[in-house]
């Protein structure tokens, strides 16, 4: 039994001082016609046909935004998640996680040659994908879905890796705000008719970063990254059941 539309995974309220999320050096801009005032978001799993059809609408705008193609068939894959946020009912954030298997990664169409050198090392690897976030979104929409992201993969999963595509200017933005690392140099994506840097962040550093800053928004000091505004780590334990809750 799959999660209901009504249980969340995670809730928060976010006041407007925590919006303006990532600017123009991320990628992660999509629709500029919903703002949002102070309010309470809810992160779930997309497992009916309708939150599927919304998350992938809001990609959808975000990729013709950007004049990035887009392949809905690829968007509905067997090997992985979707999660979205949602505030009053709308879908404001979603972002896919995909797991390494026979079926390979989207990564793999490009570079697969630079994912089998990791794969031969015994890191298992798993790709965060289609991450699309309203404009205006408090920044804590982002860092939900990736630390509920990172859940999946690591304690319910055991993977060890992310890997994604990025378009090379927004290359210091995922190694900034994330602590990614370059794998390789810049190659054409044939999925979205764009160049592309293949980036790395080992999952062990990214749990250290969270148990170090994790829901420290208020105390971050000079920290620059999206670290404090992830889930603090004593609210990991009741997220991971509620996850595994939705896939028993």
């Amino acid at each position: 039994m799959m999660i209901q539309d009504d249980v969340a995974i995670a809730s928060f309220a976010a006041p407007p001082a925590a919006c303006a999320i990532c600017g123009s050096d991320s990628g992660i801009e999509a629709r500029r016609d919903h703002p949002h005032d102070a309010q309470t978001f809810h992160i779930r799993m997309a497992d009916s046909v309708n939150r599927r059809a919304e998350a992938s609408l809001l990609i959808r705008k975000m990729y013709d935004w950007r004049g990035y193609a887009f392949d809905a068939a690829r968007f509905h894959d067997p090997n992985k998640i979707t999660l979205y946020a949602e505030t009053g009912g709308v879908v404001v954030g979603t972002m896919s996680l995909c797991l390494d298997s026979a079926i390979l990664l989207p990564a793999d169409e490009n570079f697969r040659d630079l994912l089998d050198l990791l794969r031969a090392q015994g890191r298992r690897l798993c790709e965060p994908s289609r991450l699309a976030i309203d404009k205006g979104v408090t920044k804590r929409v982002f860092a939900s879905l990736i630390h509920i992201s990172y859940l999946y993969a690591r304690a319910i999963h055991g993977f060890t890796d992310y890997v994604i595509e990025v378009n090379p200017r927004h290359v210091m933005f995922y190694q900034r705000m994330l602590g990614f690392r370059d794998v390789g140099a810049v190659r054409d994506c044939t999925r979205v008719g764009a160049p592309a840097v293949l980036l790395r962040l080992p999952l062990e550093e990214m749990g250290a970063q969270i148990r170090r800053w994790g829901g420290r928004v208020e105390q971050h000091g000079d920290e620059r990254s999206f670290y404090p505004y992830f889930f603090p780590p004593c609210d990991e334990p009741g997220i991971t059941a509620r996850l595994l809750a939705g896939l028993n």
